[in-house]
């Protein structure tokens, strides 16, 4: 039975949830670049046994899109998560998690401008919702606090891969026809490793090094295979379930997410306004999302 549409889009959130988690709490052992390209390397190495037959059957059409699918790997495998990580470095958590929140509103407005695209009175009123959910989370049931946000390279670089992450999903709509999913998904992950090897050896020469250990293994295999190849293949399927915007949306569940990995694997306290954040969030994404 296939998995409905609302779930292949919570998924990946909860997945990219702890990416960012393991991105931030192993930030000095585990470089940026370092760890976007063995992540894509070995999600690539994960997916080829599957994807081999149907790369070598759709060889001609692989060949004859190669621009977009370059594109599409420049902006969702080689950009954002390199953007990601590099913001991770200095970024507090807070600020990091608020500016990836924006991901759905960008994602309805290149929607506009690109595809032409509206919006329905249901959708705004849900992404409004899930907005408040997550100041709400972010804030400590204190927007007040939102005014002492400070913005500094960190967070330039959180807001760069946001928008490089909402361009992605919305140019996800020029997919080539035909395309077998794990050969579309292999195919940019190949693509996108491209030029991020130049980018690890030049990180190397600068001294940066991966500290090897147990610890930082699991977290590269983790990277590799939750929030790299069943994200994605969750979200690619969601999004042509459901439309860019709808799913979009789902990117708000990431603080919601994050809240509760912090307490159940960081003992942190979920407080009431965790609680009542998520039902915005949950209740946002229900008046966005058809009921079929």
């Amino acid at each position: 039975m296939a998995a409905p549409s609302w779930l292949l889009a919570a998924l990946p959130p909860l997945f990219w949830a702890g990416n960012v988690v393991l991105g931030r709490a192993l930030h000095a052992e585990l470089p940026p670049l370092a760890l976007a390209f063995w992540r894509w390397l070995f999600a690539a190495l994960i997916l080829l046994p599957f994807a081999i037959g149907a790369l070598r059957t759709q060889w001609p059409i692989l060949r004859r899109h190669w621009r977009m699918l370059s594109l599409l790997a420049l902006l969702g495998i080689s950009g954002y998560n390199t953007f990601l990580y590099l913001g991770l470095q200095t970024t507090t958590a807070t600020n990091g998690v608020l500016l990836t929140s924006t991901c759905p509103v960008l994602i309805v407005v290149f929607s506009f401008l690109l595809l032409r695209q509206g919006i329905r009175v249901s959708q705004a009123f849900g992404i409004l919702l899930s907005l408040l959910g997550v100041v709400l989370i972010l804030t400590q049931g204190n927007p007040a606090r939102l005014v002492h946000l400070r913005l500094d390279q960190g967070d330039a670089w959180i807001l760069v891969a946001a928008l490089t992450w909402a361009l992605y999903s919305v140019s996800l709509r020029w997919r080539p026809a035909g395309l077998d999913p794990l050969a579309f998904l292999v195919a940019i992950m190949i693509l996108g490793v491209i030029p991020l090897l130049p980018l690890y050896l030049w990180e190397l020469s600068q001294g940066y090094r991966i500290q090897l250990s147990l610890v930082n293994l699991a977290a590269i295999g983790y990277v590799a295979l939750f929030p790299s190849v069943l994200a994605y293949v969750f979200w690619n399927r969601a999004v042509a379930e459901l439309g860019p915007n709808r799913t979009g949306l789902f990117i708000h569940l990431i603080p919601a997410f994050g809240a509760l990995l912090a307490m159940l694997l960081l003992g942190e306290q979920l407080g009431g306004f965790h609680a009542a954040g998520i039902a915005l969030i949950l209740a946002g994404i229900w008046f966005a999302t058809p009921r079929r």
